[in-house]
């Protein structure tokens, strides 16, 4: 059976709230993007931290559901990873990058479904 896009988003916050991951914000991008169904951002105070963070993710997405990233960009020491599922699009930054590529204010008109400070 097929995890449903939102489930999958929703999987994602807790597996990143498990490792202490911050300002973790899910957004619902149907209306606003042809490319994915939802935007999970999260930051993370080290690049230690973020890489635990996208690793845990990782994993335990393919343990629990089986499912793998169609493609993983980026690196934890370089700030920014994007870690793409197809319909769940997960981006996790150090707070300095995160500030300055501003995705929710590039994506502003994409509602905010869930946001765990």
């Amino acid at each position: 059976m097929q995890l449903d896009p939102i489930e999958l988003a929703r999987t994602i916050v807790d597996l990143a709230s498990d490792k202490k991951g911050e300002n973790v914000v899910l957004m619902d991008m149907r209306q606003v993007s042809p490319v994915t169904d939802y935007f999970v951002i999260i930051s993370g105070n080290s690049d230690r931290q973020l890489k635990a963070i996208i690793e845990h993710i990782s994993e335990e997405v393919e343990k629990q559901h089986a499912i793998r990233p169609w493609r993983i960009e980026g690196t934890a020491s370089g700030g920014w990873v994007l870690i793409d599922f197809g319909d769940v699009v997960i981006h996790a930054f150090l707070p300095e990058k995160r500030a300055y590529y501003d995705l929710e204010g590039l994506w502003r008109e994409a509602p905010v479904m869930v946001r765990i400070q």
